[in-house]
């Protein structure tokens, strides 16, 4: 399934749902050298090495100026997949962009050591996430059946993703599609109760 909705290099679109970092949160990342066109180009390698395809990176860049928002959201196709990465853990926009780079990088090393399925099974949770725009796109909770203002625990987030894996999964009457989206609604609820902390 191919990218449903354009997106946009320039304002930033990050991934509805995915949780953001707290710019007091963000760290001064440790890597060495890295300039933005350094991160650029392995960001490029990176992709091009997986066998992504048409990569767009969007953020809130311009020439010559340091954003307010540092998160970088790289959005290709990896294997007829819509894929979206994005990252604002650190306080530079390249540092972010390095960040994805090695991500996919450490990816393509499980793929390498012969764990393939894995690679596939941690993309499917990218593949998962919205386009912005999409205008049928379910946020967690409501793919995790909560209703609006209804608090949210771990322990509820656990037992609600106990019971609809067990009732999406294809094998007892669920599809794909529904196993995929409960994944990755537990993986951005449990994410969105880490960072509330």
């Amino acid at each position: 399934m191919k990218r449903s909705a354009p997106i946009n290099a320039y304002p930033l679109a990050w991934p509805p749902g995915w949780p953001r970092t707290a710019p007091e949160k963000r760290e001064r990342a440790k890597f060495v050298e890295t300039t933005l066109a350094r991160s650029l180009a392995f960001l490029e390698e990176e992709v091009r090495r997986l066998g992504g395809k048409n990569l767009v990176l969007s953020s809130n860049y311009t020439l010559g100026r340091a954003p307010d928002d540092v998160g970088v959201c790289a959005y290709f196709e990896y294997q007829e997949a819509g894929t979206a990465i994005p990252c604002d853990r650190w306080t530079r926009v390249e540092d972010n962009l390095h960040a994805i780079a090695k991500t996919i990088e450490a990816l393509r090393g499980i793929e390498r050591w012969g764990a393939k399925h894995m690679v596939k099974a941690a993309f499917t949770g990218f593949a998962a996430l919205p386009a912005p725009g999409q205008t049928n796109a379910r946020s967690w909770r409501e793919v995790m059946e909560f209703g609006p203002g209804e608090i949210v625990t771990k322990e509820t987030l656990e037992r609600a993703y106990r019971r609809l894996r067990s009732t999406s999964h294809p094998d007892k009457g669920g599809t794909t599609e529904a196993f995929n989206a409960v994944q990755a609604a537990f993986e951005q609820g449990s994410n969105a109760l880490a960072n509330s902390k």
